[in-house]
């Protein structure tokens, strides 16, 4: 590959929708130019960090490296479009991943205590309840579906809506929304409209707009209520910074689970060994394979940081004002922080995956996410006799936020307990 061709496959969403050649890619990076200075074809250049040690580096150091202005890839033609919607800034929303100190940790403080285990303890026996449902439908389906479709994407999606307090009937259009946003460079996902990304948050505004007015007339005890009536040193909270909170619990509340949940399953049918393992002890190993799953298919695939000062990274000069674009999919894979990091081993350990990220922007969810799928896979494993793939998966052709689309399987599940 010449260096130009590498560029353009590092940003194209098409690399990512092909798991093997994603890899192929970024092992030879890891191995030959770990931060490697990237100029591709219609976007704005920037520094690949390909290996764990590296982004945990940069991660920890969130003074001298900055969320904003620069977040995630987007071609220039799209921020021109951006700028001209906003009228000058380079981005739709204002979200806690957009944020620095101090305004993150007072933001990220709003609800850290709605998504902490005391909080979700609380919630436990609604998230059980939800995945039991969701494995009653799987089973209504009679032995073959979508497990991406059918399932996956719905379950995290009832949880995360029950929490922010939005309600059931509403789900598609937030399930549309999020597809829309993250899948806005899929040719089965993104909008017709020309300006896909503008017109998605337009709705998530319009939508969460309505839902503040209401929270504050008629407070509830959900997340909704909390940033809409929140205040930030006695003021408060900003309209773009309210709805902009919405979206980002709305969207990577459920997506990001949904692809592990899915993602997951599809790594333990193709290692039928592993399968066996937790079939035989749930209750002991289920821990470790979330994690394992989690780390496999690492549903944020980047983000960006912005040196504020000059920095040495292995080797090559870092000018305050650079971006670096953090590869976690890689990170996960790196042959130096895992063992055999191309197997797939639900006893791996220790297992510290960069799939929520490192330092202060350590996801917020994580505790949630982690308790949603052990109840759904809890539930799944009770029931499943059998499951195999039904044709082929596919995944979201899309370099910020991916997992499967498509997860067609053949199954039968044990009559159920009364």
């Amino acid at each position: 590959m010449t260096d130009k061709t590498i560029d353009n496959a590092i940003v194209n969403p098409k690399t990512y929708a092909h798991v093997d050649e994603f890899h192929r890619l970024f092992t030879q990076l890891r191995k030959e130019e770990p931060v490697r200075w990237t100029e591709p074809d219609g976007f704005r250049p920037f520094w690949t960090v390909s290996k764990h040690a590296d982004i945990m580096e940069v991660e920890r150091q969130n003074d001298k490296f900055l969320n904003d202005p620069r977040l995630t890839l987007q071609t220039i033609e799209v921020e021109e479009e951006v700028k001209k919607f906003t009228g000058g800034n380079s981005k739709l929303i204002r979200s806690l991943v957009d944020m620095d100190n101090p305004d993150h940790r007072n933001y990220r403080g709003l609800t850290q205590a709605w998504f902490m285990p005391p909080n979700l303890k609380a919630i436990s026996a609604r998230v059980e309840a939800l995945a039991e449902k969701y494995i009653d439908r799987l089973e209504a389906k009679g032995g073959e579906c979508d497990f991406v479709s059918d399932v996956a994407v719905w379950y995290p999606l009832r949880v995360i809506m029950t929490v922010l307090g939005v309600p059931a009937e509403d789900e598609p259009i937030m399930l549309k929304l999020t597809q829309e946003l993250f899948g806005s460079t899929d040719p089965d996902m993104k909008r017709p409209d020309a300006t896909e990304t503008v017109n998605t948050v337009t709705e998530f505004f319009n939508y969460f707009t309505a839902m503040t007015e209401d929270r504050r007339k008629n407070p509830k005890d959900d997340v909704a209520s909390v940033i809409a009536n929140a205040t930030i040193d006695g003021e408060p909270i900003g309209h773009l910074e309210a709805i902009s909170y919405y979206i980002i619990v709305a969207t990577a509340g459920h997506d990001t689970t949904s692809s592990t949940a899915a993602g997951g399953l599809l790594a333990l049918m193709q290692n039928p060994e592993e399968f066996a393992k937790l079939k035989a002890n749930p209750e002991g190993l289920l821990g470790g394979a979330i994690d394992e799953m989690i780390r496999w298919t690492t549903p944020v695939k980047h983000f960006f940081r912005t040196a504020a000062v000059d920095y040495e990274l292995r080797g090559q000069k870092i000018k305050a004002g650079d971006n670096l674009l953090m590869c976690y999919w890689s990170a996960n894979r790196d042959e130096e922080a895992f063992d055999d990091p191309f197997s797939f081993k639900i006893e791996r350990s220790p297992n510290k995956h960069l799939a929520f990220g490192y330092g202060a922007h350590l996801c917020l969810g994580q505790h949630l996410a982690k308790m949603e799928i052990r109840a759904l896979y809890k539930e799944l494993l009770a029931r499943l006799d059998h499951i195999e793939l039904a044709g082929d998966p596919a995944w979201v052709e899309a370099s910020f936020v991916s997992g499967l689309k498509r997860l067609p399987i053949r199954y039968s599940m044990k009559r159920k307990a009364a």
